[in-house]
């Protein structure tokens, strides 16, 4: 049966406004991001974490849209709306970046000018697939997966993640799951505490390393989300927006813990957020009710936006990255007006990719494989 013969589901507005809110603290992470001269005095120190709350977001919402609908849906017909719903947004990402990219150029960046354009229309074209790059093809310096536009690593394991749930974790009933999520969350905690720089940083590079990272942050969130999606049973909480935001920042706010005498300390701050902080987050967000028309709009907002802005704002940050470099030893209060650019950029950026394409195109997809 096609995909398109189901109906949609309600969404969780308040879930929807968290990652809105989740969303434009890593945009301003990035910015002070900058700024720091190592993971020890970063602003907004664990923004970081962000990503590994999208997993863990992404896997509640994929249990509880789908988990149920298996008897109507194919495989195929899964992959179909997966594709539907990321993939569009994942080129204008990579577009967005291959125009900024010659922009970028500078003490930051110093090799940029010696890239050909055919390199980066090839990278482009590479990047609409989200397969990565090798290091030896990087054109930027950062050995990212996709160096146009670094978000699209962690799109590459949401794929990744969409395609064994669909394959065969999805069978699993709840007892096999939960194992599942107790030797991620224990393979989570082993490789947090152990790093090199006591945190979950990284992911980004098609090395052994980054990809045993990669994995590790994906694997616990996306099926503990799954788990929390079979197993909870929301309640009835008032304000649950404002205090679920609260909670979700502070979580990413608060300051480096332990120093670079106990690095492990911080590996272990990491590790417990996204395992216990994360999902109390989701479940007391999806538990919540929506106070008045004006929270409603607000969350929708924040939802809509989310996904766009955290896939295009990244060729900002580079440009802002190499404008930085070029003045060694600015401060941040001299930054500022060209931080506020960055940011406002970003946030409208989004907005117009999400109404003036990602929409339409998703309108027409849907309706060209119904």
């Amino acid at each position: 049966m096609s995909n398109q013969t189901l109906t949609s589901k309600p969404h969780y507005p308040i879930l929807d406004g968290l990652r809105g809110v989740a969303a434009l603290i890593v945009v301003v992470f990035h910015i002070f991001e900058t700024h720091s001269t190592s993971h020890l005095d970063q602003i907004i120190n664990h923004g970081y974490l962000a990503v590994d709350f999208f997993f863990l977001l992404s896997g509640f919402v994929i249990g509880y849209a789908y988990d149920d609908r298996w008897h109507k849906l194919t495989i195929g017909g899964f992959f179909k709306r997966r594709l539907e719903r990321l993939q569009p947004m994942v080129i204008a990402g990579m577009v967005i970046g291959a125009i900024c990219f010659y922009f970028s150029a500078s003490a930051a960046f110093p090799n940029i000018h010696t890239v050909p354009v055919w390199q980066v229309v090839l990278t482009m074209l590479i990047g609409f697939t989200l397969i990565p790059v090798p290091v030896s093809w990087d054109i930027r310096g950062w050995q990212e997966l996709h160096p146009l536009d670094g978000p699209g690593w962690s799109l590459f394991y949401e794929y990744i993640a969409n395609i064994l749930y669909a394959l065969g974790i999805r069978k699993l009933p709840k007892p096999a799951l939960a194992a599942l999520v107790f030797v991620a969350g224990a393979a989570l905690i082993h490789y947090a505490v152990t790093s090199k720089n006591g945190d979950v940083i990284g992911g980004w590079s098609l090395t052994g390393e980054q990809i045993r990272v990669g994995f590790t942050r994906m694997m616990y969130p996306f099926f503990a989300g799954l788990l929390l999606s079979r197993i909870a049973k929301p309640t009835h909480i008032k304000n649950a927006f404002l205090w679920c935001s609260v909670l979700l920042a502070i979580c990413l706010f608060i300051p480096r813990i332990g120093g670079a005498e106990h690095l492990w300390m911080n590996g272990l701050y990491d590790s417990l957020t996204i395992i216990f902080i994360f999902p109390i987050i989701v479940y007391l967000g999806a538990s919540g009710i929506v106070q008045g028309k004006t929270e409603s709009k607000v969350c929708k907002f924040l939802g809509d936006i989310s996904y766009p802005i955290y896939i295009t704002h990244y060729p900002f940050i580079y440009i802002y990255t190499g404008w930085v470099s070029n003045h060694r030893g600015v401060g941040f209060a001299q930054a500022l007006p060209y931080a506020l650019l960055t940011f406002v950029t970003a946030v409208v950026v989004a907005y117009a990719c999400l109404k003036l394409y990602d929409e339409p195109v998703r309108a027409w997809l849907k309706k060209k494989l119904q």
